[in-house]
């Protein structure tokens, strides 16, 4: 038998270490070879990682959340023979640890102390020598006894139900000859609010935060904590958005049906050419802004792992049925895990939207370092005044959403923000504009 050690491998240019997400394998496991047995979490992506032989798992560098630099034991194995030298070769050396047996350094501080602490010791115990019968302790006070309560007169079907709510029956007033009904216990509770009415609480419960979780949490208390963040909000009439919309759909088809948010990005690209501030990202140690001239928009999406933001590349070239297609096919590939690296970094500017959850408006939070994010909200129907051809005014029954925009204030005025949402609003109301190029 032998011992092998795998090393975490270099898997990325910069990146010193990686986080246990999770293990496949565990200690006493028998792993085989380009087996998976553990999957690592880097800045940039999830990694799995595979053994390059078949053996007996001895040892792990860890739980799931812990941190592994590179270069040092992640998994140890045991293999029957000689571990093959082209593995040996491949294997990264493990960082070398102090030897466990080197003395630690002498501390004066903590000595001196240990003599005061003993010598306080000494002190005590010739205290209790000169001394040996101490003064016995004062008697403790006894208890007060349980108050009594009078028996309560009440009907069988009174008490379950005080029981059922968690009322004492002891407290309830009754309104005449002493005996408690179910109109004394219906004034007890509405004069005691949500008395005795709240369920059991549950035990607290502790979870580690790792993996995508972690990375969320890291990566928005950055944004927050740099980016002097600042929204606005604009409400839209997309009544004839969501007209062109059905059009479009009765008529496509092997096309896939349109959202709105096809037709949002294209409205997006085409307002950003006049407003480059929106369309950036921010270096904070180089202090330089760099205004993207293609689109490479982030689409926020929820999964069960967390936020992902996959990037859809070049979406000012794409139609708005090219973008339905590229925006299932990235939520997909988020939400099962298989988006790859490139398609999850790179981005310009993000959409964020929560669907029909929308709410009336939101303020997202800037996905640095781009220094704008935009939140379609939930559409609404709501009756509006209408002039008419003849110049009359009528209520109708119009559909309306909200646009939210965060920003970055050290990149984007006020006045630019809401020049661009101004704009883009024109579009979304006048839809027609959207598909002439």
């Amino acid at each position: 038998m032998a011992k092998f050690t795998f090393n975490m491998p270099d898997i990325g240019e910069g990146i010193a270490e990686a986080e246990i997400v999770q293990w496949h394998k565990q200690v006493g496991d028998q792993i085989s070879e380009d087996e998976e047995f553990v999957d690592m979490m880097t800045d940039k992506a999830t990694v799995p990682m595979e053994s390059p032989v078949n053996g007996k798992i001895l040892e792990i560098a860890g739980g799931e959340g812990d941190m592994v630099s590179i270069g040092s034991m992640l998994v140890v194995i045991e293999v029957e023979g000689e571990v093959p030298e082209d593995v040996v070769e491949e294997a990264a050396p493990a960082t070398e640890a102090a030897p466990a047996s080197a003395p630690a350094p002498k501390d004066e501080a903590v000595e001196e102390r240990i003599e005061v602490e003993n010598s306080d010791a000494s002190d005590a115990d010739d205290a209790l020598a000169a001394d040996p019968k101490p003064e016995p302790l004062p008697a403790p006070t006894p208890a007060p006894e349980p108050v009594q309560h009078a028996k309560v007169l009440a009907t069988p079907a009174v008490r379950k139900r005080a029981k059922d709510l968690g009322v004492d029956l002891a407290q309830v007033k009754p309104a005449e000859d002493g005996r408690v009904r179910h109109g004394d216990l219906d004034q007890f509770l509405s004069y005691n609010a949500g008395y005795g009415a709240a369920a059991a609480p549950r035990a607290d419960e502790e979870k580690k935060v790792i993996g995508m979780r972690r990375r969320i949490a890291e990566n928005m208390a950055a944004s927050k904590r740099n980016i002097p963040h600042f929204s606005y909000v604009e409400e839209c009439d997309v009544t004839d958005l969501e007209v062109l919309r059905a059009q479009l759909n009765s008529n496509r088809g092997d096309k896939p049906k349109l959202t709105i948010l096809p037709l949002l990005i294209t409205a997006i690209c085409k307002t950003l050419p006049d407003f480059p501030m929106i369309n950036a990202r921010y270096d904070d140690e180089g202090g330089v802004v760099t205004r993207h001239g293609a689109v490479h928009l982030g689409m926020a999406a929820q999964t069960d792992a967390g936020l992902m933001v996959p990037v859809i590349r070049d979406a000012q070239a794409k139609n708005p049925w090219q973008l339905a297609n590229e925006i299932s096919r990235l939520a997909e590939a988020a939400r099962s895990g298989t988006a790859k690296s490139e398609e999850l970094q790179g981005g310009t500017l993000t959409v964020t939207s929560l669907g029909p959850l929308g709410g009336v408006a939101t303020t997202p939070v800037i996905n640095r370092p781009e220094v704008a994010i935009i939140g379609p909200n939930r559409i609404i129907e709501r009756p509006m005044y209408v002039t008419g051809s003849d110049g009359a005014e009528r209520i109708e029954k119009r559909k309306l959403m909200n646009i939210s925009i965060s920003c970055d204030h050290r990149v984007v005025d006020g006045w630019d923000a809401a020049s661009f949402v101004q704009a883009l609003k024109k579009l979304l109301e006048t839809p027609a504009l959207i598909l002439v190029d």
